[in-house]
């Protein structure tokens, strides 16, 4: 089977697995409150981030695009769904990339609406101390964004493939995201910056310190993403279904 047909059929499921769509809800919805209130809360401090504040709702949303990805990939493994796809389509390889395709474009088009949205209400909300914010750097955000919770969701899904199970997958990265990071992550130093999240979210910051820079840390979480699909793709070939 070619890869177009391949294709549409992973995005029918996407879009019929009600779960899916309200992830990517949620995402929306997360980020944008949180980014509101961000917003409305403000800062005097001199050392006030107004890009970031504007993008804070990513640090709980993304956890929205993680279960995005993870349930995308663990809806293969339930019923012996998965027998019934490589029955139709024989090359594990081909439906893999069809997969993650499926999974990519939309938690892509999201992230950058969804970025869109927060800075919009963020902005609204900072008024004048989001004065200092230069179109580049916003535009910058805005991309980084949508970029970022793609990876993550890619990620999340590679990780998937290889642990055959989106409740291990989460169960993994939720605690990776909200105590490693931030607690671990913290106490270890420089080493913090070349996690998957913060080296990724460092394309929201209007200033950065540090060995890595905004573009250069989205591509570390990007060969993070490209270990876990490698990891993904070797699995589905391999084991059976």
């Amino acid at each position: 089977m070619a890869f177009t047909p391949v294709l549409h059929a992973e995005w029918l499921k996407i879009r019929t697995l009600r779960s899916l769509p309200g992830s990517l809800l949620a995402l929306f919805a997360v980020t944008t409150a949180f980014a509101a209130l961000a917003g409305a809360d403000g800062s005097s401090d001199p050392d006030f981030d107004p890009l970031f504040s504007s993008f804070f709702g990513v640090l709980p949303g993304q956890i929205a695009a993680v279960s995005f990805g993870a349930m995308a990939v663990s809806s293969e493994y339930h019923g012996g769904a998965l027998r019934l796809t490589l029955a139709a389509v024989p090359r594990r390889g081909r439906w893999f990339a069809a997969k993650m395709t499926a999974i990519a474009v939309p938690a892509l088009l999201v992230g950058l609406v969804t970025a869109l949205a927060a800075l919009a209400v963020a902005r609204a909300g900072l008024g004048s101390t989001a004065n200092g914010l230069t179109t580049a750097q916003q535009v910058r955000g805005v991309l980084g964004c949508g970029v970022y919770l793609m990876l993550m969701a890619l990620f999340a899904a590679g990780l998937t493939a290889v642990l055959r199970s989106g409740v291990a997958t989460l169960s993994v990265l939720i605690p990776f995201i909200l105590v490693v990071s931030f607690v671990v992550g913290d106490a270890v130093g420089t080493v913090a910056d070349y996690l998957p999240d913060k080296a990724g979210q460092i394309v929201l910051h209007q200033t950065y310190d540090g060995t890595l820079g905004p573009w250069s840390g989205l591509a570390v979480t990007a060969l993070w993403t490209a270990a876990a699909l490698l990891a993904g793709v070797w699995s589905v070939r391999r084991r059976d279904a």
